[in-house]
């Protein structure tokens, strides 16, 4: 027999052709599998248990401590969202760097071994500013956002072209730790109901990332007929209070097979300026939990730690009156506010244990608390003495008042100024017709302070002053409406005022840039002053502090006395306080923000209303997130509708 022949060079060239075109087995694959009711993750059976975050509620340097503490609390994915305003804070204008470094933050993740479910939007909820939305948007005034709008289609695919790139290595299949992808949220809470833009938005995703990442979508029971579309996975989002088995019922009615989803399982809730801390039994939230984990269902628990709203960044529901979101986010989750394991956490941890292997080795300890004060503050001056560095590029001129939006003033706050045209020798109403002040108004005349309008509740004012005075109000933007409502939420001054029965006319519009001036014009020295009476109105008053390396550690603002505005420490905008109206009484103040070894820090307040009589303040070693000193006709009006005005 002849003996055989090497295989020569051709032939086996051909043969690894062969098998590189052959069909291959993905080494890594998160699927469906409708036939038994599970997710594959490689091939292999497969449930999350998942803990929402948001990195941009957390400062950059604790990311990681945040992450480790969640994967040893026995989760394998935590979710979070995109806020798009975060990222394009103007039209073409990109962020992505430090406390935005989206991609950072996944390798984070990934370095505690968490899987991730991502949430892009383009809207999220998240009780954030306008949802995730940029309030740019709004200078085309007859945009429909959240719809198939021409307008709102271009800027969400001109996003969507550079942010899903971005995140297009991080795909599971692609070597990266996100699993599954959202598409929108919870749409079917708003009321557009419109196909066609989820249908584009479904599209385009499909277009950027490819036909293997699982796409989804989350909506309450109720929202279940307008926010589902064939070819997105559906899940639902409910608390422990609500009916489990009827509400996955209702969820086979869109998913016939496949797993059961809850993306939304609720470990506590959020808070609104004037009403009471909103807490989760520790009880009632692992007996639901337990209760999911037995039917095999996966599990995304919103809030595992909430964080803070810090800045102008909280949002805002409407429900027949408005109501803002405190800087707090604290949620009652199972690591507080301050990063902390809770109670609820040890809780949760364990009825994950009977499901799941947790990781081995203890949960760090609570971080150090510092305790320091009281310390006085001196008065800078008020702010209009500061108006032409506040406004350097001086006022838009208008016969009638301009929006925020319209002047491309996004957050905080702007100044109107007019000139009384008669005089008003009895006292005169002041008042924007049309519930047309969004939100809220500091009104002086000739400088002097004479009281506050709100959306909703407080509507007029009684003037009194000369032809030619000076009327100055300022506004308030006290956070974009974020659930609640179909229509925009423009900020300012959105109706002409009325000081009797005359339109007022004629107005000087300085949009401010507040940050800027605490952060580089006021000094860091404050000089010794005479003494000087307290006065009313906004005002700026700051101190300086040392913090000794022994002591430095997170700590809690106290600001007893104070009546509302906003704080800043060493030119971090830490957030707005509502010492008067509560619940909250304190601000987290993480522990990077203070600088240790006896180097000068800086604390400055724009107090808006009235100061005490003795301006001081203390840091506190704890929070004070549920007191609410003075009971309130807002508090009244809204007792009873605490716990169910707002999707996520």
């Amino acid at each position: 027999m002849a003996p055989k022949r090497p295989p020569c060079l051709c032939s086996l060239l051909l043969s690894l052709l062969t098998l590189l075109l052959l069909p291959q087995v993905d080494a890594r694959s998160f699927v469906v599998d409708r036939d038994h009711d599970r997710f594959l993750l490689n091939g292999e059976p497969f449930r999350y248990v998942s803990g929402s975050l948001h990195y941009f509620r957390v400062p950059r340097v604790l990311w990681a401590d945040r992450l480790f503490k969640m994967r040893m609390s026995g989760l394998n994915a935590i979710q979070f969202y995109v806020p798009w305003n975060y990222h394009e804070p103007k039209p073409g204008i990109y962020n992505f760097n430090g406390s935005r470094d989206l991609i950072a933050f996944l390798s984070e993740a990934n370095k505690a071994n968490l899987l991730v479910i991502l949430r892009p939007g383009p809207y999220i909820c998240a009780e954030w500013e306008m949802g995730g939305l940029p309030s740019w948007l709004l200078q085309k005034p007859k945009i429909h956002l959240r719809t198939s709008d021409p307008d709102f289609l271009a800027a969400v695919d001109s996003w969507f072209k550079v942010l899903l790139p971005k995140i297009y290595p991080w795909l599971y299949h692609n070597g990266g730790n996100i699993i599954s992808i959202q598409v929108e949220n919870e749409y079917g809470s708003y009321k557009a109901c419109d196909f066609s833009y989820m249908r584009h938005l479904a599209g385009l995703f499909r277009a950027l990332l490819g036909d293997k990442i699982l796409l989804f979508t989350t909506d309450g029971s109720e929202g279940l007929k307008c926010g589902t579309l064939q070819g997105l996975y559906t899940t639902v989002d409910f608390g422990p209070a609500d009916n489990m088995t009827k509400i996955f019922t209702l969820l086979r009615k869109y998913e016939p097979r496949g797993p059961l989803v809850n993306s939304e399982y609720y470990t506590g809730w959020l808070d609104y300026w004037g009403q009471n801390h909103s807490t989760r039994s520790i009880s009632a939230v692992t007996r639901g939990l337990e209760s999911m984990l037995q039917l095999g269902a996966s599990v995304n628990m919103y809030m595992f730690h909430g964080g803070t709203n810090f800045g102008y960044w909280n949002g805002a529901d409407e429900k027949g009156h408005f109501l803002p979101i405190t800087t707090s986010y604290d949620y009652d989750a199972p690591l507080s506010e301050a990063g902390d394991p809770t109670p609820k956490l040890f809780a949760i941890r364990n009825v994950i244990s009977k499901f799941q292997e947790i990781p081995l080795g203890p949960l760090p300890p609570p971080s150090s608390k510092m305790k320091l004060g009281p310390l006085t503050l001196h008065m800078d001056g008020s702010l209009l003495a500061f108006l032409d560095v506040l406004c350097p590029k001086g006022p838009i001129r208008s016969i009638l008042p301009m929006t925020f939006e319209a002047v491309k003033q996004d957050h905080g706050f702007m100044l109107y100024r007019t000139h009384l045209v008669n005089t008003f020798t009895e006292p005169t109403s002041f008042w924007v017709p049309n519930n047309g002040l969004h939100d809220r108004a500091y009104v002086m005349v000739n400088e002097v302070f004479q009281g506050v309008l709100e959306r909703n509740i407080k509507s007029r004012l009684f003037l009194m002053g000369k032809m030619g005075d000076r009327l100055d109000v300022l506004v308030e933007n006290m956070g974009r409406l974020s659930f609640g409502s179909n229509s925009s939420d423009f900020k300012g001054l959105v109706e002409p005022p009325l000081l009797g029965h005359a339109v007022l006319t004629q107005w000087l519009m300085f949009p401010l840039k507040i940050d800027k001036l605490v952060k580089w014009w006021f000094p860091v020295q404050i000089p010794k002053r005479s003494y000087l009476p307290t006065p009313s109105g906004p005002t700026f008053y700051s101190a300086t502090f040392s913090v000794s390396d022994s002591v430095v550690g997170d700590t809690f603002l106290h600001l007893p006395g104070w009546s509302k505005g906003q704080v800043w420490i060493n030119g971090f905008n830490l957030g707005r306080y509502w010492t008067k109206r509560g619940p909250q009484q304190t601000l987290y103040v993480p522990r990077p923000l203070l600088i240790p070894r006896g180097t000068f820090n800086k604390i400055t307040l724009l107090e808006l209303e009235n100061v005490p009589a003795n301006p001081q303040i203390q840091f506190l070693d704890r929070p004070i997130l549920n007191s609410t000193l003075h009971r309130t006709y807002f508090n009244a009006f809204l007792a009873d509708e605490q716990m169910e005005l707002s999707g996520h």
